[in-house]
């Protein structure tokens, strides 16, 4: 369930940050990107009938025992109002135009159970699908971008061998705030290059589909 996986992610991320702070002598805060999407998919909003769409691991405070206040300078910011304030600070712009990516990692975008060989496998993929958007100029029209690690098998062929492998599909979109967005009409040559790139060099893939649902009804992330 991704729930119970989200939940799982953030008991954890809070028990690798208790370890770590208690190496650091007069730790008393913790300071946290928080934005108001966040907020608003995770916790029903000053007691209204929002339901939680999905947890986040930054939302609904640090347990007792760690004894930390919490900074979130930005957690009643959109992302693009986030992007506004950055530049008005000079945040060089290669950091402000990059595009968001989920505090639980690739984690829940390994549909189903995970294993380590699942996770290196979408390591690669989403590494050849960014710097192809990168490399060809299309970065930028992206808003955010993955892809996303599929629990089925399928057939395929590789020379005269018959495989049966694994499909990823690739997520690109585009939105100002996250509360909605529009699937990207990236060009089919651009496309092709990149499938065949992943199938050729990413062993244990041998489909590669592309996602053109827009949010709502579907969320950007997959789980």
């Amino acid at each position: 369930d991704p729930e119970t996986k989200r939940k799982i992610i953030g008991r954890v991320f809070i028990e690798v940050f208790d370890d770590e702070s208690n190496k650091i002598d007069n730790v008393k805060w913790l300071a946290q990107g928080t934005i108001y999407p966040d907020v608003i998919e995770s916790v029903s909003v000053d007691g209204g009938p929002s339901q939680t769409i999905k947890s986040h691991h930054n939302v609904g405070g640090l347990p007792d025992f760690m004894k930390l206040k919490i900074v979130e300078p930005l957690k009643l910011l959109f992302k693009d109002e986030v992007r506004r304030v950055g530049r008005s600070m000079n945040v060089p712009n290669d950091i402000l135009a990059r595009h968001p990516f989920p505090g639980p990692g690739l984690a829940i975008r390994i549909l189903g159970a995970i294993t380590r060989e699942k996770v290196a496998i979408l390591q690669e993929v989403d590494a050849i699908f960014i710097n192809g958007l990168k490399e060809h100029g299309l970065y930028d029209r992206v808003w955010q971008a993955g892809a996303i690690f599929l629990p089925v098998q399928s057939v395929g062929v590789m020379g005269d061998e018959r495989t049966y492998e694994n499909a990823v599909a690739l997520r690109a979109v585009e939105s100002t705030d996250g509360m909605t967005a529009d699937w990207v009409n990236l060009p089919y040559d651009f496309l092709g290059i990149i499938s065949n790139e992943i199938i050729n060099k990413v062993k244990g893939i041998n489909r590669v589909v592309y996602d053109i649902s827009s949010k709502p009804p579907a969320t950007i992330e997959w789980e």
